[in-house]
């Protein structure tokens, strides 16, 4: 029979362990005790019912969503990853760890992959196991120099993944958005941009993130959208972005100069690519993702399972 200090000892360490994914040696630290108490103590929380495990199988119910989510715009392959009463932070590490799996599989006859930008491109990449490969090179799909958020810029998001796999990367040392098409056209020219550029276009798998230009939009943080800008694009029913490019709700490019200041391959270029896999995760994408759908830039989806429930239900 447990005591009540022993009980309230016992359910901080617990909800450490299970709620907030603490490792056993951090909540030894913690408590000032060994790991192997810890152990003990969680044993004995379940022992006595403190402590209940209940593992649910969303199997089904994620299969379905895929099921419907691939017949509805003809996807190679839907993934739903079951995230459900997860944190933020670890939704992401989970989607990611997923999406890990799949593109390292999906890799095999790859010789040249592309990697767009954004948040959770970088938690794919973070949870890439190391896999040494051979005669492949890792290619950014656009620009992105900068101070802010460099972690999420393609070119590091290449570099990163070319260090997990042990092959080359190209670099490309551009903005992702310029102030005028008459600055973008003198850039793209340059030898060591169009070389880069035209091995985007060569790519036999790209990675791209969807992104939401009015809500959570890394690009307004960073600094290439501005309020002026961004009522322009909702003038023209701009719901999202990929490789900082807009589309509507259609998933038609949008007629604004800012798609002609992108350094960067054009959709239509990506749409030409064998295996376009996008990952993206949370509510607030939901009429994005489907306006990437729509518009075919797409062959598999890798998203978390609410943001793929939402996504059913818009089709019905």
């Amino acid at each position: 029979m447990l005591n009540s200090e022993e009980k309230k000892l016992i359910v901080k360490i617990a909800k450490l362990y299970y709620f907030e994914a603490w490792t056993q040696e951090k909540i030894a630290v913690k408590f000032g005790i060994s790991r192997p108490a810890v152990s003990k103590l969680l044993q004995k929380g379940r022992d006595e019912g403190v402590v209940e495990i209940l593992i649910h199988d969303d199997t089904l119910e994620t299969g379905d969503l895929e099921k419907e989510i691939e017949a509805a715009f003809d996807l190679k392959q839907a993934i739903v990853v079951p995230t459900r009463d997860l944190k933020q932070e670890l939704v992401y590490s989970t989607v990611g760890k997923a999406a890990a799996g799949f593109v390292l599989k999906a890799m095999k006859q790859a010789e040249r992959i592309g990697v767009s930008w954004g948040t959770t491109l970088f938690h794919v990449v973070k949870e890439f196991p190391f896999e040494k490969k051979e005669n492949l090179k890792i290619v950014p799909l656009v620009g992105g120099m900068g101070n802010d958020k460099t972690e999420i810029h393609a070119n590091q998001i290449a570099y990163e993944l070319s260090k997990k796999l042990g092959v080359k990367c190209e670099s490309l040392y551009a903005p992702a958005v310029v102030e005028t098409e008459e600055l973008r056209d003198k850039i793209v020219e340059l030898p060591n941009i169009s070389s880069v550029l035209e091995e985007g276009k060569q790519i036999d798998l790209a990675l791209v993130g969807i992104g939401n230009p009015f809500a959570m939009s890394t690009m307004e943080e960073i600094g290439y959208l501005n309020q002026e800008v961004l009522q322009q694009l909702k003038a023209l029913n701009a719901v999202a972005d990929i490789n900082s490019r807009f589309i509507d709700q259609d998933g038609a490019l949008c007629s604004h100069s800012i798609n002609n200041k992108v350094i960067g391959i054009e959709l239509e270029h990506l749409k030409a690519v064998k295996l376009v896999i996008a990952i993206a995760v949370g509510l607030h994408k939901v009429d994005s993702i489907l306006a990437a759908l729509k518009g075919k830039y797409v062959h598999v989806l890798i998203t978390d399972e609410p943001t793929a429930s939402s996504l059913a239900a818009k089709l019905k």
